[in-house]
């Protein structure tokens, strides 16, 4: 009888273990599926992305600025970048181009592309796709209004974007871009740091941050851009960096020929 009570009580065990190995047999194999190399990469090249900086052949390299709210900059940016001959984008909200048309003009007279970064700066995330639509239409009206071009690019409000973001600003065939040189100069980085920051991380093809009002920015700006000169760089607005025909954007946001 003692027998039999012990061998009872060795069965709960047992099952125990056995339970134990499956839950771990279970988990090794999901594992093994997550990190599988092929489904990770079908995982990044299913969501959507925007372009944060371009494979090019040559230093092709953008300067970008975001212009928000304030706008005691503008023009010294601009004569800044003209003393150097070379041509920027700008991504303006509508708000912004409606409160300084003159300044929108000024920069399109000087040569640079004055682009879309929403209407009112919202989280757009938030929005429906017929809401962002309709945001990014009022934006562009506002101004090609002043510049008599209709803006093709497009900056989402604090770098923020989803896959029904992008979708939505594919659908009305315009692309969104990004950065993968942010300046940080709306931290109120001085000029030297914003210099290092900038000339640490530049690469062919990249995108940098800037913003019109930030700062020290115009005090960086002049040695950034003939520090990018002497190394060699072509700096060009963005839709010129851009690759035209059959393009691919890789999990990093790098856009690649098709």
């Amino acid at each position: 009888m003692r027998l039999l009570v012990a061998k009872r009580k060795r069965r709960p065990r047992n099952r125990r273990l056995l339970g134990f190995l499956g839950v771990l047999g279970a988990a090794v194999l999901i594992f093994a599926v997550v990190c599988n190399p092929k489904v990770v990469g079908a995982s990044a090249a299913a969501r959507k992305l925007p372009v944060y900086c371009v494979q090019r052949d040559g230093k092709y390299v953008s300067l970008t600025f975001d212009a928000a709210w304030g706008n005691e900059d503008t023009q010294q940016l601009i004569d800044i970048l003209g003393k150097y001959g070379v041509s920027a984008t700008f991504f303006v909200v509508g708000d912004w181009a409606e409160k300084y048309p003159e300044s929108v003009k000024a920069l399109h007279d000087a040569g640079h592309e004055v682009m879309n970064h929403s209407n009112h700066h919202d989280h757009l995330g938030s929005l429906s796709a017929e809401d962002i639509t309709a945001d990014v239409s009022a934006a562009s009206d506002r101004i090609e209004a002043v510049t008599g071009v209709r803006p093709t690019l497009f900056r989402c409000p604090y770098g923020e974007y989803d896959d029904h973001v992008i979708a939505a600003l594919e659908g009305m065939g315009v692309t969104a871009v990004q950065w993968d040189v942010d300046s940080l100069d709306w931290k109120d980085y001085d000029a030297k740091t914003i210099f290092a920051r900038v000339t640490g991380r530049v690469q062919p093809g990249s995108i940098v941050l800037f913003h019109n009002a930030a700062l020290h920015t115009p005090e960086a700006l002049g040695d950034i851009v003939a520090w990018l000169l002497r190394e060699g760089y072509k700096i060009v607005p963005v839709s010129q960096l851009l690759l035209s025909g059959e393009t691919t954007i890789d999990h990093t946001g790098r856009q690649l020929p098709a």
